[in-house]
């Protein structure tokens, strides 16, 4: 129901069971429930035609329905009845014995438009599904461009950001999942850190056969009641405001009318375009395939602290000096400051007085440090000439001074000054664990924290300025779960926050005793401790937990990404 220049987006949640017919007629009932609301395009769950559970490939071949079959005629005859987009993701059989998770747009018209595999198996699905060989098309459709992907695919950054990438601005998100977690914090990120909407409809219900709940939770070591599907599906704009939500219990149909120009505006509040500004050079790595990994674990915990000053300019650094010094006597072992702390405002007006303030600040932290009883470290930014070049440059600085500098890897619209760019991400292996300093404005892109992740970084220091409401509700949260790395962020005060610790927690890996607390729902939604306004704020991080990356049996948050379709996020000029 196209009204002006609104779309009407709707997504339907439901159970799947072990019947085919059964669950193909729960799917028409649903149809016609939405359609009650006249939408232009309706999402369905993953796995429409059958729960995600087979006693052997022969069985899971047999419940997958045939492109040209009966279950997806009678879906293609729905959207031709209801004039309206339908999407929705099946089991397909494909060349015996093989079968895909796919997922499928039909249209008014009846012809199905968009067909593409999904790329990142879950846990078991690997023991019976084939993963994606190509990306999923962009459709041109009357109201816009849309794509789609499904669960796992969205769970981690490169999927939907190549889908992004490519143009659309409405990406469908058809989901089979019990954990909280995802859509608390995985489908909101995905159209916060693109700037386009996502409609993603998710299951209620048992998500494996009834009769065998009992015995799978006990194998996958969670309550049997956590194995219904955790609902919530929804429905977010660009700025990652979630515009209607289904409850986690019980069948439901959410709509919002939205307009899709809005995610042609690819702009942060400083004017930073976060595709254009991209650097897809530098993100050469996430398209390789996995090596080996040579990991050293870090400490198991350490305290950390985040400080944000009430003065600027001078009175500012006094104050983190006594905080540096608050922190270590609290047992502290590092301190992260807001980004360019030191100066009245990030936006220089006088560059030669911005690199003095910049020499200040370094050498006064640096004797705080030399005055401690205890090796401590401390994150921030400078102004830096680069081989004549100004730069925005991380730094941590240690007892006998800087030990580590990380250039700005973006152009940002908050420092146009800051000419000279990084060329790679710079790592240091700290007595507690390895770290990169990742400056606010680089902490956009997921494509940095990947690669921190390929480095083993166990911990990622933030100083930074928030700018949006997602940074802090779920996007620093995001990249500290779906990197599995251990996030300390600090800003200035804003109306969004002023930073917090987000802590990994060491119980993790499905199918496995968790020792530290009982499964709750969340299977990876960080430990957070917000900052609160301005002050010293202190918590506990585990960088050993970086060592496990393992969500579920056969996936690997990092090493399970589809970089064999990781084309377009590597493919691009710098930019000027």
């Amino acid at each position: 129901m196209t009204i002006s220049n609104l779309t009407r987006v709707a997504v339907a949640q439901f159970s799947t069971g072990t019947d085919v017919d059964e669950s193909l007629a729960t799917c028409l009932r649903m149809i016609d429930e939405a359609a009650k609301v006249l939408p232009d395009i309706l999402v369905l769950p993953e796995f429409c035609n059958h729960a995600s559970w087979y006693s052997d490939q022969e069985y899971c071949y047999d419940v997958a329905v045939a492109l040209d079959g009966e279950f997806l005629q009678a879906i293609s005859a729905k959207a031709v009845q209801h004039d309206m987009y339908v999407a929705l993701n099946c089991t397909v059989r494909r060349d015996h014995p093989h079968v895909t998770g796919t997922n499928m747009i039909f249209a008014p018209d009846g012809s199905r438009v968009l067909t593409a595999d999904k790329q990142v198996l879950m846990g078991n699905e690997n023991n019976f599904l084939t993963k994606a060989t190509e990306n999923a098309p962009i459709l041109n459709l009357p109201f816009g461009c849309v794509s789609m992907y499904s669960c796992m695919d969205g769970v981690i950054f490169e999927t939907p950001r190549g889908l992004a990438i490519r143009g659309a601005q409405l990406l469908c998100n058809s989901l089979n999942s019990f954990a909280e977690d995802e859509a608390s914090l995985h489908v909101p990120v995905r159209a916060a850190e693109n700037k386009v909407f996502v409609a993603a409809a998710n299951k209620v219900g048992w998500l494996v056969p009834e009769y065998l709940a009992v015995q799978v939770a006990e194998r996958v070591k969670i309550a049997p009641e956590f194995l219904h599907g955790a609902g919530e599906s929804q429905i977010v704009a660009p700025d990652g405001t979630v515009l209607a939500k289904a409850p986690k219990r019980g069948e439901a149909v959410v709509y919002a009318d939205i307009d899709l120009s809005q995610a042609n505006n690819n702009c942060r509040p400083d004017g930073t375009n976060v595709f254009t500004s991209r650097r897809p050079a530098l993100y050469a790595p996430v398209a390789e395939a996995p090596r080996r990994r040579e990991y050293k674990p870090g400490a198991e915990q350490v305290t950390v602290a985040t400080f944000t000053p009430l003065a600027t300019g001078d009175e500012a650094v006094e104050e983190a000096a006594d905080a540096i010094r608050d922190a270590a006597q609290a047992g502290a072992s590092m301190l992260v400051l807001p980004e360019l702390f030191h100066l009245p405002d990030s936006h220089i007006d006088d560059l030669r007085l911005a690199h003095e303030a910049s020499e200040f600040v370094i050498n006064l932290l640096r004797t705080t440090l030399a005055n401690l009883n205890q090796p401590f470290y401390v994150a921030s930014s400078i102004v830096k000439m680069i081989d004549g070049e100004l730069a925005h440059v991380a730094i941590l600085i240690g007892r006998d001074g800087i030990v580590l500098e990380q250039p700005q890897l973006h152009r940002s619209g908050s420092h146009t000054w800051a000419s000279a760019l990084g060329e790679c991400l710079y790592t240091i292996d700290l007595p507690f664990g390895r770290l990169a300093v990742i400056l606010g404005g680089d902490a956009i892109y997921p494509e940095t924290f990947r690669l921190a992740a390929l480095k083993d970084v166990e911990i990622v220091a933030i100083p930074a300025h928030i700018q949006e409401a997602w940074e802090m509700q779920t996007g620093f949260r995001e990249r500290a779960a779906e990197n599995r790395m251990n996030v300390v962020v600090s800003s200035r005060a804003t109306p969004h926050g002023s930073g917090g610790i987000f802590a990994i927690s060491p119980d993790f890996t499905l199918w496995t005793e968790w020792k530290n607390r009982p499964f709750d729902g969340s299977i990876n939604d960080p430990i957070v401790t917000r900052s609160s306004g301005v002050g010293l704020t202190i918590g506990e991080i585990y960088p050993s937990a970086a060592g496990n990356r393992l969500v579920s049996q056969k996936t690997d948050v990092v090493d399970s990404r589809p970089w064999w379709l990781a084309d377009a996020l590597v493919a691009g000029n710098e930019p000027s």
